[in-house]
This record gives C-alpha cells, structure tokens and sequence, in this order.
C-alpha cells in the first residue's frame, strides 16, 4: 500500500503543496547548478592543501603548531579569496566575529559607520546603541554613523556621499548583507559590489567590513571577490552545516587578520595561539557539506515562500526572487497567527517538540521576542528555526533546514495548524 507524507493534511492543502511543487521545480534546479559548482570549489581546495586525517586531530594548551587549524584556515582563505581567516572555536558566536574583527581596527576617537543602515539589535548592543551594558564601543570612546536607507529599503547613495566623503575619522565602513531584524531585503551580492566600489572611493582610509551571517554558499560569489578587506560569519550558520558545534571565522587581508588574532587572544601570540581541542573534524566536514546543507535551506526557504504566497500572505522574498541568504519573511500583521506558526515550526522538530514558544525578552533584544529552534545545537540556524519580535508588522523570519525534506513537512503542518486547524 503506497503512503504519502501529506496523507493527513486537508484536500486543498495538498493540492497547493503539489503546485507550488510543480511550480518552483525549475528554481530547485537553478539551486543544484549552484550547489554543484560550490561544492566543487570546495573540494578541490581540499585536494590542494592535501587535507588529511592526520589534520583532524586538534590541539590543546596553547595551540601552538597546529597544523590541522592552520591548513583549515587555509582552505577558507582559498574559498573566500583573501589572504587570511582565522576559524576557530574561541570565536563564540557571528556576533562575537563581528565584534572582534570591529574592535581590532577601531580605537578612541574614531568612527565605525554602517552604510546598510543600523545593525541589527545584538550589534547595536556591541556599538551602545542599546542597552546600557559595559564594554560597548560607545563606553570606549568610539563614535558611531550610519546612513538611513530609503524608503524601498535600498541604499542611499545621495545621503552616503555626504556621509561618507571627508570625514577622515571613519576607520571602518560596514555592510551588513542580510537584513536582521529589518524591512528591507537582503542585499545580493551585485548591489554589495556597488557599496564595497563607492567606499573604496569615498573613504580610501576606511576598511571595508562585511557582515557575512546567514549568506555564505548562497551565491556563487562571496563578497570578498569585490575587494572587501574583512568579512566574519558563524560556524553554526552555514559554513558548518549544522555538524560545527561552535565557533565562527573572519576573512581578509592579512594584516587585518593578524590584527584580530590579537584581539581575538593576545597580541604577541595572536592567531598563532589558540588550541582546536577536537573541533576540527567538525569543522572540516561540516565546511565540506556546506554548499549541500545551504542548497538544502534554499530550497526550503523557496517552497516556504511559495506555499504562503498560496494562502495569501506577504513574503519577502517571493519564491522566484534571487536570494541571497538562507532568511525567509513572513508577515502576519497581527502577533496571534504569528505565534501559532511560530509553535508549529517547534513541534514539527526533531528536538523539543512538546515545548511551546512563549514570547519574552532575551539578552540583546529590546522587544519581546518568538523563537522556535528545535535544533541538536544551540542556536543553530542552518537548521530549520524561525523568530521574531513581537511588534508591528509581526514578521516572523524563518531560516535554514538541514534538509529540504524537513523543511517541507514542517512548513506544510505549520500552515495547516495555522490556517486550518
């Protein structure tokens, strides 16, 4: 007897899920050219840095002579196409990357300026945007300048000439790729082209800075191929395809890195210090698997847009949209739907899914916050989660998705507890 996995669900659930199916086919194709091509990349940088097993081992104390960390970092200065990167497990966090390759080029006095607008809620609690916690840029004497996007949430390059041009303060020029919390749509890697082109010409002193989370392998390009001097992301995002249990990694020009290995450890010792324990071999395979694991979530995300498009909802982007990260909105305009889709993505996990997601306050955040993850890592957002603040227009971002598989019966019993049940 033939079963299906929709079997339970309503007749006219089950025949939008086979449109969208039919419907966002040839995209899927588009995603597994570019997973090929990634994945390719990849491979072939572990043949030419002769990665072996004796590589995978890891290091203690003070890490000195660690050559499986040393060639890992290899490889990803390979992928990205810069001189440098340090990944290690010291760096906790996307947050904590970003933090350390900030601080490492900004002292008293000068200016770090965001050309995306102002960052997303945790790194305004880094600047002292928010919150009033010690240790904030602002607390060191550090100035902060952003340039307001416009209303169609695309950069104003009108306002950043002003902005930018002549202030010899302005030691870091930053853009954030995806959109946090934000309106706006993430930025694809043409229109970051264009930013890394105007700061170059606008703040020739400045140092080009990305924020990568949530965007590596979702391209065939990275934004480091334009010139960016510095770009940091999180291992448990998509560079560590859920099997990274921690860490994060910065990329860039040498020097640069050799500056954040020491605000990252001490300086003297900087990037050279710094023991693996026995990270590397996740670190290692789940780099391997990331163009695979970022197909996947791509794949997810498009469905996900396309099956609530279905029924009406407002997504960002629309399934057919280029993407740029593995970030999937939905816009309730009420918080009630909005949590009920929120709880289903919980319950349709494979770990704690008995749990309800309340809405509540957490470090970093000045609203209130609904978060599904039943992730095997903590914080894990290359597996399937969804958040989001509870204010207007309550806009639930859904991310990630180990498999494409996952993602589809999640979403599909998360629409139908939200809209049928």
């Amino acid at each position: 007897m033939k079963h299906s996995w929709q079997e339970h669900l309503p007749q006219e659930l089950q025949q939008k899920i086979t449109e969208v199916e039919e419907q966002i086919a040839p995209r899927l194709r588009e995603i597994d050219e570019q997973v090929l091509y990634n994945q390719q990349r990849v491979l072939q940088l572990f043949a030419e840095n002769h990665v072996s097993e004796a590589d995978l081992v890891g290091s203690t104390g003070y890490g000195y002579d660690d050559a499986g960390r040393d060639k890992l970092e290899k490889v990803y200065a390979g992928y990205f196409k810069t001189e440098d990167a340090l990944v290690r497990p010291q760096l906790t966090s996307g947050t904590h990357a970003i933090t350390t390759a900030l601080f490492s080029q900004l002292y008293q006095g000068d200016t770090l300026y965001y050309m995306t607008g102002e960052p997303y809620d945790t790194i305004q609690e880094v600047i002292g945007l928010a919150g009033d916690k010690p240790g904030s840029m602002m607390k060191r004497g550090i100035k902060f300048k952003s340039t307001a996007l416009l209303a169609n949430g695309e950069v104003d390059y009108d306002q950043v000439e002003k902005d930018l041009a002549g202030d010899p303060t302005i030691k870091v020029v930053a853009i954030q790729r995806s959109l946090g919390y934000a309106p706006r749509a993430s930025f694809t890697l043409d229109k970051i082209k264009k930013m890394v082109a105007t700061a170059k010409r606008l703040a020739p002193q400045a140092v080009i800075f990305i924020d990568n989370c949530y965007g590596e392998f979702a391209e065939t390009e990275e934004a480091t191929f334009f010139g960016a001097d510095l770009m940091a992301g999180s291992l448990y995002k998509n560079a560590g395809a859920g099997i990274a249990k921690s860490g994060a990694y910065i990329v860039g020009r040498k020097d640069l890195i050799e500056e954040c290995g020491s605000e990252m450890i001490v300086p003297g010792a900087g990037k050279y210090a710094g023991a693996t324990y026995a990270y590397l071999r996740d670190f290692y395979q789940g780099f391997f698997m990331a163009p695979h694991t970022t197909g996947e979530a791509l794949k997810g995300m498009v469905f996900t847009a396309a099956l609530l498009e279905k029924f009406g909802m407002d997504t960002a982007p629309k399934w057919d949209d280029p993407r740029t990260d593995i970030v999937q909105k939905i816009t309730f305009g009420k918080p009630e739907p909005m949590i009920s889709f929120c709880a289903a993505i919980q319950h349709y996990s494979p770990m704690n899914a008995f749990v309800d997601p309340e809405p509540s306050y957490q470090e970093g955040y000045e609203d209130q916050i609904i978060m599904a993850s039943g992730s095997f890592i903590e914080g894990s957002t290359i597996e399937l989660s969804s958040d989001g603040p509870l204010r207007d227009p309550y806009t639930l971002y859904v991310q990630g998705g180990l498999s494409f598989q996952h993602v589809k019966i999640a979403i599909a019993n998360a629409v139908n507890d939200t809209f049928f049940k």
